[in-house]
């Protein structure tokens, strides 16, 4: 555990699909320090995610490799390195993060680089391209301090670079964009005493502007409500008025003065929010929460906790229960680092715990399940040999491997075997079983197969069984529905 916190890490980004860890490794084991590299993969296909960690003894080493070794080429395409980040908040804020727009084609991540790193410390810097890899034209700079990001806005912005003149600004998020984005001239005030007539509230913010209108809301008896709306002519006043009065003292109470929203503006913004707090929860746990199942009933958080604390430190650990308080076999652990949920996956699934073999996984969410079972359910196109008739084939049944399902068909319609039958001369097939554990074809249609003894055929042929039909004998019609 103590080693594990020693740890110095690095994230690694925007690696090729076809880079290994192998590859990470041979590419930093020369540096002094160096101790690990993974690369996160998806847990049931196996492909590379696109990035993956690298841990270093010492913080000087790590620091370094991020000055000599960041934007190298690995496979032909430049990688990102910057500090990892536990704390996702810390991580999404937008503090120190600058937005960098009307970029030259021929600027990337280096070039990029090297514009900004005169204005203070750079954490992360990236050119967004496409799937071809050509530049979109924007990109984000990450500082280490929000002072160094206004400098760099005040000494960039409308500079040319390349032949073209770029724009920087800070970084907002998409919900604060369309929040601020429009020209208004009306104002929501809230949470002022219901003491505080329409005369005192026109006298603390007609000091902004010329005021068209305002009014207080009541209810049915003539009580105010706690808000209100203020009207400027000019929209620059309404802007300047919610700068200053918005946190400002009333009475008792601080105001709060935002824009005045339509509610359908409310709702996309609303969602927006939803959205973005949705996304930045998946993204703090991401690669570093461990799936487990097959929990033994008698297992509870504390022990689950403690039996995986071996290999890192966990900020959580629950096991999923029904409202009764009964468990339900499977549960969670969220590491502080993805690196430490890796080396769980290896060490424990698999592993006998309370006398049940525990499956463990990173987790995956909804969206990513249903992508999963969308591509698992995708049908083929089985290969038939040539030669060999393409219909009235026997289909697999689920407890004999002798025979081969194709996907893109139902148990009854038309299947290619995994032996290939002589054709008879009828061109139609009908199965059965003649006593040795041989299913033959009438007509001369012969599949070779392994013996299988009289005592095992119930099991190994279900259908050996006279009343037991798989498929109906007799023909068999080529039906793409399975129907016959």
């Amino acid at each position: 555990m103590a080693e594990t916190l020693q740890l110095h890490s690095l994230y690694v980004g925007d690696l090729h699909p076809g880079v290994t860890e192998g590859q990470l490794i041979d590419t930093f084991s020369g540096i002094k320090d160096f101790v690990s590299a993974s690369l996160c993969k998806d847990t049931l296909t196996g492909f590379s995610r696109g990035y993956g960690y690298l841990n270093f003894s010492t913080f000087e080493q790590a620091m370094k490799t991020i000055e000599t070794m960041n934007h190298i080429l690995i496979n032909g395409k430049p990688i990102r390195l910057m500090w990892s980040q536990c704390d996702s908040e810390a991580r999404r804020s937008g503090i120190g993060n600058v937005f960098v727009k009307n970029l030259a084609s021929s600027v990337d991540n280096m070039k990029l680089h090297g514009i900004f790193t005169e204005f203070g410390t750079i954490l992360s810097c990236k050119v967004q391209t496409s799937q071809d890899g050509e530049s979109k034209g924007y990109g984000f700079v990450q500082f280490e301090s929000a002072e160094s990001a206004q400098i760099a806005i005040q000494k960039l912005n409308g500079q040319v670079i390349e032949g073209k003149e770029i724009y920087v600004g800070p970084f907002m998020k998409k919900s604060d964009r369309i929040h601020s984005s429009t020209e208004y001239n009306n104002l929501y005030v809230k949470n002022f005493d219901q003491n505080v007539t329409e005369e005192t509230l026109g006298e603390k913010f007609s000091v902004f502007g010329t005021i068209t209108s305002l009014v207080i809301s009541k209810d049915s008896n003539g009580v105010s409500k706690g808000f209100g709306f203020v009207s400027f002519e000019n929209s620059d006043d309404a802007k300047r008025a919610k700068e200053a009065m918005d946190g400002a003292q009333l009475g008792s109470n601080v105001l709060y003065v935002t824009k005045a929203q339509k509610k359908a503006e409310r709702k996309q913004i609303l969602e927006l929010q939803y959205e973005e707090r949705r996304k930045e929860k998946i993204q703090k746990y991401k690669d570093a929460n461990v799936f487990i199942k097959n929990i033994n009933d008698d297992v509870d958080d504390s022990q689950l906790q403690a039996y995986f604390g071996e290999c890192g430190l966990i900020v959580s650990a629950k096991i999923m229960r029904t409202e009764k308080g009964i468990s339900r076999g499977f549960g969670f652990v969220c590491f502080s680092r993805p690196h430490e949920a890796q080396r769980a996956i290896r060490s424990l699934n698999g592993v006998f715990f309370h006398g049940k073999p525990l499956y463990v996984a990173l987790a995956q969410t909804k969206e990513e399940r249903r992508k999963l079972f969308q591509r698992l359910q995708r049908p083929t196109t089985a290969a038939i040999p040539p030669k060999y008739p393409t219909h009235g084939y026997i289909g697999q049944h689920p407890l004999n491997p002798f025979f081969n399902l194709g996907t893109n068909w139902r148990p009854c319609g038309p299947q290619t075997p995994l032996f290939p039958t002589i054709p008879n001369f009828r061109g139609e097939y009908e199965w059965r079983n003649n006593g040795q554990g041989h299913p033959i074809g009438y007509g001369g249609g012969v599949i070779p197969m392994l013996h299988v003894p009289r005592n095992l055929q119930a099991a190994a042929y279900p259908f050996a069984n006279p009343g037991y039909h798989h498929q109906r004998l007799g023909r068999h019609f080529n039906m793409a529905n399975g129907h016959q």
